[in-house]
């Protein structure tokens, strides 16, 4: 299992926990050396993508989606 947990926040970021490698879409590495967490915009609207950078608190971006259960047999 990997070490690496993604949590999203009810109207806010994903924070990921964890050791990983976030990349662009040229596949250059972003530089999160010596961060033990990292918030990802989920609301389009931050200055410093992929970060957060709080903006979604005055964009009234909702997003406070439950995961579903597991399906039962």
């Amino acid at each position: 299992m990997s070490d690496v947990q993604i949590r999203c926040r009810e109207n806010g970021p994903l924070l990921v926990t964890g050791t990983f490698t976030l990349v662009d879409h040229l596949g250059n590495p972003h530089d999160i050396s010596g961060k033990p967490n990292v918030a990802l915009c989920r609301c389009g609207a931050s200055k410093n993508r992929p970060f957060c950078d709080g903006t979604h608190k005055t964009t009234g971006f909702q997003a406070a989606e439950s995961a579903l259960p597991p399906p039962t047999a």
